[in-house]
Parts: structure tokens; C-alpha cells; sequence
């Protein structure tokens, strides 16, 4: 049968202990060497071994020693090893260590003394206890706090056991004398916990009579009040009324600790909501107040379960709980804009929206490494509260659009998303927003955001000024045409071999001859500085001018794709607007120009992998 264990300590299976070698070390007049037996002997035990020739030799050697350390490893060895038989009587051999036990109680060192009564507070067996019990209460008086407390302990245990009542009678009552007149901490807050355990109407009695006290009392003292009023309320809600008042006042109170359980008990005996907001009051206070990030999340999860079960009271908060975003960590930000979001309303929700703003505009610092990561989760809680609320659009969607050229590359991405929907669903912001989109599509970086953002110039350029800047702009990206050349100067061969050998770094408007590998001369030319044959430039990693060209020229061809297609929508949509048909066909020739360049491109060998190679794959 599997019994309770009351201590553990890491053994080493990899070199165990003999017996013989433990009782050896006993018997010897080595001090050190009978710590470590003793240890050894300890740790066996725990695991598993039970070693009953050790007993006598520990109470003929290691009993009689005044080594302090020795001491506290028998009271260590006595707490673990069997004391009862199989039916559950003491063993006889047990006797052997109350003397002992008693002489510990009674020596003059406070130490045995206390951890010997500490030891006691373990033992479950009547027949030990009960000749100890006359030196355990005259403890109880004794000058040292450190024994008294424990002493206080030792009759609580003592009195909790099945015989506890017969054995100590009137231990409530000297526990309480004891209360009135003690003055050290732990001593008041353990005999306060006996009463509140062993006799809770004497612990009630005590608290009632002392209420205008209670915000002065050591903080042990008042978490035990907080839990004997958490007991009392469950088994009778109708005496919650009496304890409220000690709740509120011990909101105040200078430990931190009393404070949380204060809001927690306010929260579990009502529903009042004066109660829940001064609950959600110090729930907030202790997230600003406290710099550990583990107690932040503790807190902000008790919040999160006020905002479900009442969170019409949450609502009034909610500005509170988002200066919890202060804290540099993502978690505790993350945590808080959840929070925060579910409890926006009409009436909140510009002020809401202008501390997001606030915190965007942070992030713009680059002091902190994941700024980044938190302004991708401050843009998708934006995007929420404009979904929500569209009237609120008009207020962050410009902020946003500057950062759509973001280095993260996640957070452009949200960005032009949201963009897409405010510019679908809120039509008079359509001009503006493209106007702004026009303006600082050449800081876009990322492929994926650039393919997103020319979507929505092809869709919503609608007036002959749109288009005309559209086009404009998406020339201007593209840079100088075709993106490479070769021309051949003299000499015959066949010309596929003589541009697979070009290696070389084409420069802007650049013309110079170059040596094919068969002898003859070729001009190249090319309109960006790029290396052509080996290109080290990724997508959504580009610093370069033109960033649709250098995207292209890493071999991006789907963006190439999306290029076309949007030229093709602001051409036929040109047609619609532009009266003069030579502008038109100018227009029409020229994106057929950069498709054809976007062709020949795709068929070189100056990139990595081709168009042929790209569409066979498919």
C-alpha cells in the first residue's frame, strides 16, 4: 500500500549506499563520515528501501550525539522510516526514541527545540505523542518566537489526529489565551490558523471583536483572516454582510499579496457592482504597480475572467487595463489587447483607437527588438476596431499606410490587408486612400505587399487622374526599359551561346563592350545595378531604388504577373476616361512594352531560374 511521503531529495541510483557501509560509518567517532551515513541512509529510504538493522545502531550511536546537523538528519530519518506494524499498532521499538524526543524539548538550544516540535508536527501516531504532550505546551511560553510558533503548530497537529480532542482537551482555549498576549507575527498567525482550523467559532468570535484592528495586523495574519471569511461565507451566505466591511478595508492595505486576495474574495462573496469595480480597481493598480511579469499575467487572467462574467462593469475599465501595454513584454501586451478588444463599445472606442495610435507611433523607435512583432499586433487590433466600427477608419487608416514599406515584413502584410478592406467597405475614403497608396507605394518592399497593393490600384484608380498616376507610378517603379540588352557588334556564332557567358554587374544607363566567349563584341546595357548572374537580393528584404524592378530581377515573376494584369485593368479603364486616343494608345503601348521586357527577361539566363522552368513546374 502506497503511503504519503513528506519529503523528497534527488538519490543518484548509479552508486548506491551499501548497509554495512552506513553502519560502519555510524559506529565510527568520524562526525563527518556519520553525516553522510546518515544522508545515505536518509535517501535509501526514500527510495523504496526499508534497512530495519539500522535502527539500533542509530539509537545507540547517532541519538546520544549534540552535533546539530546529525540532529536534524535523525529527526529527518525518524519521519520517514515505518513506525507502525502491519495492523497498524505502534512498534515497540519506538519507545526507544520519546526520551530522546522529550530531552530535545527540553534542551536549551532553541534550535533542537524548534525543530524537534517542527519534526512532531509530522508524526500521526497517538502512542508518541501523547508523553510529549506536557513538554510541548510549556513550550507554548517560552521566551524564543521561533519555538512558540512552532510549539503552536505541534498542538494543532496533535489536536487534528482522531484522539486529538481526548489527548488536549482545552487546546483551543490555551491557544487563544496565548493569542491575545502574543506579539510576534508568525506566532499570532499561526495560533489565529488553530482556532480558525480546530474551533472556527472561537477564530470568528476573535476576528468580530477585533475588527477595527485588522488592517494593522501582520500580513500572515490577515491572509488567514481572508480565507476563515472565504470558509465562513461558503457554509453560510447570509454572514457575508458581517465581513465585507473588514474586505474593504484590508483593500488598502500595504502588502500586495493581501491586496489580490482581497479583490479575489470581493469577486467570490459578491456580485454587487460597487464590489466588481473596486475588484477590477486593484486588479488594475497591482498590474501597474508590479514589475514581475508573472504576477502581470496572473492578474491580467483574473481581469479576463471579470470581463466574462461581468462585463458591463469591465467596460467602464478598460482604458486601465491598456496601460498595462507599457510593459516591453509581448505576452502582457498581447494578453491586454485581447482584453481590450472585447470590450469596446461605441462610447470607448475612440479613445481606444488614439492610444493604439499612440503606441504605433512607439513603435517607430528603434530601441526595443521586437517593435516590429508588436506593431503587427497593435495594426490587427486596429483592423478589428474598424470592422467593428467603420466611423474610426478615417482616423487610423492614413497613420497606417506608412508603414506599409515596414521591415517586418508580417506587419506591412496586415497593414495593406486592412487598407484593402477599409477602401472596399468605405467608399468615401477611396480617393484619399488611393492617393496616399500612390504616394508611398515605392517604400513597399515585401513581394506579397506589393502584389496586394497593385490589386488595389487596378480595382479602385477610377478617375483619368488616378489612372494616369497609377501608371505613373508603376513606370517609376519599374525603372528605365528593357531591363537588360544585348546587341551583338561583329563577328558570327549563335547568339544563345553568346549570352549564356555574360557575368557581369549591369550598371544604370550604362553602355560598354563586353567580350563574348567565342571573341566577338557585344554592348550591354542596363537600366539598375544589379548583379544580374548571381542575384543575392530576397523579397521583403530590398533597400534598393525601384523596388518593383529589384523584386522582378530576383525572380519574382508572379509579381511580374500581377504587374501586367494591373496594367492591363488602368488601360481598359483609360479607354473609359480618356477622351484623346493618342494618350490611350501611348498608354497601351507602353505596358505592352514592360510585358514584353517582362517576357524576355523571363526567357534569359541572367537569373537564377527562369519563366520556362517556373511554368513546367506547374
Amino acid at each position: 500500500m502506497e503511503r504519503s511521503c513528506t519529503l523528497l531529495v534527488h538519490f543518484d541510483k548509479g552508486t548506491p549506499a551499501l548497509a554495512n557501509e552506513i553502519k560502519e560509518a555510524l559506529e565510527g567517532n568520524d562526525v563527518s563520515a556519520k553525516i553522510e551515513a546518515m544522508k545515505k541512509a536518509v535517501m535509501l529510504l526514500l527510495n523504496g528501501e526499508t534497512l530495519p538493522q539500522l535502527f539500533i545502531t542509530i539509537v545507540r550511536y547517532v541519538l546520544p550525539s549534540e552535533d546539530h546537523t546529525i540532529q536534524k538528519l535523525l529527526l529527518l530519518y525518524l519521519e520517514i522510516i515505518d513506525k507502525t506494524d502491519s495492523t497498524g499498532r505502534v512498534l515497540p521499538e519506538m519507545i526507544l526514541i520519546c526520551q530522546n524526543l522529550r530531552n530535545n524539548l527540553q534542551h536549551p538550544n532553541e534550535y533542537i527545540r524548534g525543530v524537534t516540535l517542527r519534526f512532531l508536527c509530522r508524526l500521526s501516531e497517538a502512542e508518541i505523542m501523547e508523553p510529549l504532550i506536557p513538554s510541548i505546551l510549556s513550550n507554548l511560553e517560552h521566551r524564543h518566537p521561533f519555538i512558540r510558533r512552532n510549539a503552536i503548530l505541534a498542538v494543532m497537529s496533535i489536536y487534528k489526529l482522531p484522539q486529538g480532542e481526548q489527548l488536549l482537551a482545552d487546546a483551543p482555549e490555551v491557544i487563544e489565551r496565548l493569542l491575545v498576549g502574543e506579539q510576534d507575527p508568525s506566532a499570532r498567525r499561526n495560533a489565529f490558523l488553530m482556532l480558525f482550523t480546530c474551533a472556527q467559532d472561537r477564530a470568528v468570535n476573535y476576528l468580530l471583536s477585533h475588527v477595527d484592528q485588522v488592517p494593522d495586523w501582520p500580513e500572515q495574519l490577515q491572509m488567514v483572516v481572508l480565507d476563515l471569511i472565504r470558509k465562513v461565507c461558503r457554509s453560510n451566505r447570509g454572514e457575508k454582510g458581517r465581513y465585507i466591511k473588514i474586505i474593504i478595508s484590508l483593500l488598502n492595505a500595504p502588502s500586495t499579496a493581501v491586496i489580490y486576495e482581497c479583490a479575489g474574495t470581493l469577486v467570490s462573496l459578491s456580485s454587487a457592482p460597487t464590489a466588481i469595480r473596486a475588484a477590477a480597481n486593484t486588479y488594475c493598480q497591482l498590474l501597474l504597480s508590479q514589475s514581475d511579469n508573472n504576477v502581470k499575467l496572473i492578474v491580467l487572467e483574473r481581469l479576463n475572467e471579470l470581463k466574462s462574467s461581468h462585463q458591463e462593469i469591465m467596460v467602464d475599465m478598460i482604458m486601465d487595463v491598456l496601460r498595462a501595454l507599457s510593459s516591453p513584454n509581448l505576452d502582457i501586451r498581447r494578453k491586454t489587447l485581447d482584453i481590450a478588444l472585447e470590450l469596446i463599445t461605441p462610447r470607448n472606442v475612440d479613445e481606444v483607437v488614439l492610444t493604439l495610435k499612440k503606441e504605433v507611433v512607439k513603435t517607430q523607435s528603434g530601441e526595443l527588438e521586437k517593435n516590429g512583432e508588436y506593431r503587427q499586433m497593435l495594426v490587427q487590433a486596429i483592423h478589428s476596431c474598424a470592422m467593428k466600427f467603420p466611423e474610426v477608419a478615417s482616423t487610423v487608416v492614413h497613420l497606417l499606410m506608412d508603414f506599409l514599406g515596414d521591415s517586418n515584413v508580417a506587419s506591412a502584410v496586415d497593414v495593406v490587408l486592412f487598407v484593402r478592406e477599409i477602401i472596399e467597405t468605405n467608399s468615401k475614403l477611396r480617393v484619399s486612400i488611393i492617393t496616399r497608396l500612390l504616394d508611398t507605394f515605392y517604400q513597399i518592399r515585401a513581394a506579397r505587399v506589393c502584389s496586394c497593393a497593385l490589386w488595389i490600384i487596378g480595382e479602385y484608380c477610377l478617375s483619368l487622374t488616378e489612372v494616369e498616376n497609377g501608371i505613373s507610378t508603376i513606370k517609376q517603379c519599374l525603372g528605365e526599359l528593357p531591363f537588360y540588352t544585348i546587341v551583338e557588334e561583329g563577328g558570327n556564332g549563335d547568339a544563345s551561346k553568346k549570352t549564356q557567358q555574360v557575368n557581369s554587374s549591369i550598371t544604370i544607363s550604362s553602355r560598354r563592350p563586353a567580350v563574348l566567349a567565342d571573341g566577338t563584341y557585344a554592348t550591354q546595357s542596363a537600366a539598375s545595378e544589379t548583379s544580374l548572374s548571381a542575384p543575392t537580393l530576397a523579397p521583403g528584404s530590398l533597400s534598393a531604388p525601384g523596388n518593383l524592378r529589384s523584386l522582378i530581377l530576383s525572380g519574382d515573376f508572379f509579381l511580374g504577373a500581377v504587374v501586367s494584369c494591373t496594367l492591363t485593368k488602368l488601360v481598359l479603364r483609360l479607354e473609359e476616361v480618356q477622351p484623346a486616343k493618342a494618350e490611350v494608345n501611348k498608354a497601351c503601348t507602353g505596358a505592352l512594352l514592360i510585358m514584353v521586357s517582362l517576357l524576355q527577361l523571363g526567357q534569359s539566363s541572367f537569373l537564377p531560374i527562369q519563366l520556362i522552368t517556373i511554368l513546367m513546374r506547374e
